[in-house]
């Protein structure tokens, strides 16, 4: 039977297959029958295919019934150019793992290997390879699914590495640990001109600008200074040529947050001024306002437990406990919308940020993260 340290060249070795062959959001065929395959070689044969168009569930039972609790790993990969130069480089022109979901992902199979081996706990654990974490929500598809409905799972545990955090240093919230994600479009219409007769027309460039002004208005003069909001304008499109007014502007930003009181404020306040502001110029204002991500936040027992397995793998000094939340997002907090859990980070030492073409997942946190994964299986259905 293998140790954890004994899966570390197991664990690289899928790692580099899988950022050689990155998938993005639902398109992870190759990647979820890899993940089967390494399953089904580990003697887990009680997989689930249908709570997502990719992605697999498994099942690993231990030597007596109970209670079942879930590891999540996500898969997906991101629509940009990898400028690494190492033997693994991205095979795909224009995708690559820029967020280290190939090491999640090897990280679980590693886990589910060792428990396929040491059956010695009671109840059984669900690891959850879960697609489409980037902007498409996988984990809100997976529950609408029925995941936490057809299977008893009674508490959700996932971690995610983080470059410039100090290396093997888990950080553990026991509340909010990552912002809201909202998305916004504005849509300005006015009336056309030649630019050499502006008062003929209806300025939405000009009716743009102002707007996109006055949105950090909201944070500024409408939100409690204690609370967080970030209000992110990302676009402007308008115009085609040089010598015409356009008809019409669009503005498009993300919204994040811990609340939704502040979703909702920051909602009203965008449609109140793009309308306001619009009617000033005589012209007009469509907002679209998305929710796409809930804030991910934290339940204090499984917090607690994470805690106690983390000291078990780097010991009480290597904790961050309740460090200050990103404004990031990260859709596992649709599962803690459904039952109690715990979303960790690990960090992975001095490199490339996350979504940069030059960020590459430290291979020394992979046993790391498969001790801390077991352990919390030893808090929770130990002997």
């Amino acid at each position: 039977m293998s140790t954890i340290p004994e899966l570390k060249q197991d664990m690289i070795a899928w790692r580099h297959h899988i950022h050689a062959h990155p998938e993005t959001a639902f398109e992870e065929k190759n990647t979820t029958h890899f993940i089967i395959e390494k399953l089904q070689s580990f003697g887990i044969t009680e997989l689930f295919t249908d709570f997502a168009p990719t992605g697999v569930v498994g099942l690993i039972h231990g030597k007596k019934p109970g209670r079942y609790i879930a590891l999540r790993a996500d898969i997906d990969a991101l629509d940009i150019v990898e400028e690494n130069n190492i033997e693994y480089c991205s095979t795909i022109r224009g995708k690559m793992h820029a967020c280290g979901h190939d090491g999640h992902t090897a990280t679980l199979l590693g886990v589910a290997k060792y428990l396929s081996e040491h059956r010695d706990f009671t109840g059984t654990v669900v690891v959850i390879f879960q697609p489409a974490e980037e902007n498409e929500g996988g984990a809100r598809v997976m529950v609408e699914n029925g995941l936490f409905d057809k299977l008893p799972i009674e508490a959700v545990y996932g971690i995610h590495n983080q470059p410039n955090m100090n290396l093997n240093h888990f950080y553990i919230n026991h509340g909010p640990m990552m912002a809201s994600y909202d998305v916004f479009e504005i849509k300005v219409t006015g009336q056309g001109a030649h630019a050499a007769a502006p008062h003929l027309g209806k300025d939405t460039i000009l009716t743009a600008t102002q707007i996109v002004n006055a949105l950090q208005s909201i944070v500024s003069r409408n939100l409690d200074p204690i609370s967080s909001l970030v209000i992110s304008v990302t676009q402007i499109h308008s115009g085609d040529t040089w010598n015409v007014l356009p008809q019409q502007a669009v503005i498009r930003g993300t919204v994040r947050s811990f609340s939704a009181q502040v979703q909702d404020l920051a909602e009203n306040r965008i449609k109140q001024i793009a309308s306001g502001i619009a009617a000033t110029f005589d012209a007009k204002a469509e907002v679209d306002y998305q929710r796409r991500y809930p804030a991910t936040i934290n339940y204090p027992t499984q917090a607690d437990i994470a805690i106690e397995a983390a000291k078990k793998v780097v010991g009480q000094d290597n904790i961050v406990v309740d460090p200050q939340p990103s404004m990031g997002s990260e859709d596992f907090a649709f599962m803690l919308q459904k039952i109690p859990g715990v979303y960790v980070w690990l960090g992975a030492g001095k490199g490339a940020n996350l979504h940069n073409p030059a960020y590459n997942f430290n291979d020394e946190v992979l046993t790391t993260g498969a001790q801390y994964f077991v352990e919390i299986v030893n808090q929770e259905l130990g002997q």
